[in-house]
């Protein structure tokens, strides 16, 4: 309840100068859309990364593991950026759509309280179909960040070639769920665009 009141407070201050939810919402879209490209990049680094360290012949291995570690890390922090901006995103499209539901009693007209009804649902229906996108391509992201996890804690106590031979198998599964996961992320960030564009030429 307190969140909800600080929320409040933000988008009346915001529509005090100008800014009013539906752009807060364009905003947001935007956010969550360009984090989940950033985050597509850098589980797509981590996999190129995960592939050299197996492809490995000789040379310093301490400092590959360290980079994939890296990788690891970055991937992780870009999933946590993606499951915020989805969570902020939810906040303000529900205060929207509650403030749409509220002015369209106020219309006198019938017709015109009609046309805004409709397009209160059309705007919710893409938002839901938007919303379980992201939600599809976040669920890819656990196990996938998952399997890189454990592999980087292999690899941290056995630092041989023996143990980089015991993981080829696990790359493959790896590589497969990365493959699906920056599907289901394209389709969000193609469903995010198409968002964006409805919202504006709404506007």
């Amino acid at each position: 309840m307190v969140l909800t009141g600080c929320q409040s407070a933000y988008y009346g201050a915001m529509e005090k100068v100008g800014v009013h939810k539906r752009d807060i919402l364009v905003d947001r879209v935007d956010d969550a859309r360009d984090a989940q490209s950033d985050a597509q990049e850098e589980f797509k680094s981590a996999l190129q990364r995960l592939d050299e360290l197996l492809q490995f012949d000789g040379g310093e291995l301490e400092a590959r593991y360290n980079a994939l570690n890296d990788d690891y890390e970055s991937s992780k922090s870009a999933a946590e950026r993606v499951y915020d901006r989805i969570e902020a995103i939810d906040d303000v499209a529900q205060a929207l759509f509650d403030e749409w539901q509220d002015e369209i009693e106020q219309y006198s007209s019938n017709t015109l309280r009609r046309q805004s009804q409709a397009k209160l649902k059309n705007t919710q229906r893409k938002y839901q179909s938007l919303l379980k996108s992201m939600h599809r391509a976040q669920n890819k992201m656990s196990p996938v960040l998952a399997a890189l996890k454990d592999n980087t804690l292999y690899l941290k106590h056995n630092l041989n070639a023996r143990a980089i031979g015991a993981l080829q198998g696990e790359y493959k599964n790896i590589k497969r769920d990365v493959e699906v996961l920056v599907k289901e992320m394209n389709i969000a960030i193609s469903q995010s665009e198409e968002f964006i564009q409805l919202l504006q030429v709404e506007q």
